[in-house]
């Protein structure tokens, strides 16, 4: 016996059952909202479907004291994967699989948080720069890399 009904008959690959049920026993139709009145001023729906009464009130007001402004998500702003000293920017590659198949990958500058004496300022300076900028920070000093660059020390 299957699950849906009886084979009827069986011909090759195809195979044909009888329904046990009637279709209407299977997908019943859903019944639609009566409007029951029970006042002039009020409208009452109720379901057959589900059972649960829905109340209507035409005079539906939002007090504007009680009624709080849609709250926004705090969203963060993203650092972007580029150096501000040199200018480097990630690189759009193909990742190359033994069937030749190419995928895009991006290869991302190599950026470290670090915190560079600043003999001007007499004082630290947290930046965020390619590993290749701290080579040159080390080889032409900080203040001439950030005139360079165009940036300019004393905000951070």
């Amino acid at each position: 016996m299957a699950a849906m009904g009886l084979p009827l008959s069986y011909t090759g690959s195809n195979l044909c059952f009888r329904s046990t049920r009637t279709q209407q026993q299977r997908f019943p139709k859903p019944k639609s909202l009566k409007a029951i009145s029970t006042g002039a001023d009020l409208g009452f729906l109720a379901s057959q479907f589900s059972g649960i009464q829905i109340q209507l009130n035409q005079s539906f007001t939002i007090d504007p004291i009680v009624a709080a402004p849609p709250s926004r998500r705090s969203i963060q702003p993203v650092a972007r994967r580029v150096c501000p000293f040199t200018g480097k920017k990630s690189n759009k590659a193909n990742k190359v699989s033994h069937s030749n198949h190419k995928t895009i990958k991006f290869q991302f500058v190599n950026l470290q948080y670090k915190r560079v004496w600043w003999e001007a300022g007499k004082r630290y300076v947290k930046l965020r720069l390619s590993t290749k900028a701290l080579k040159t920070i080390e080889k032409n000093g900080l203040d001439a890399v950030a005139k360079k660059a165009g940036i300019d020390l004393r905000k951070k």
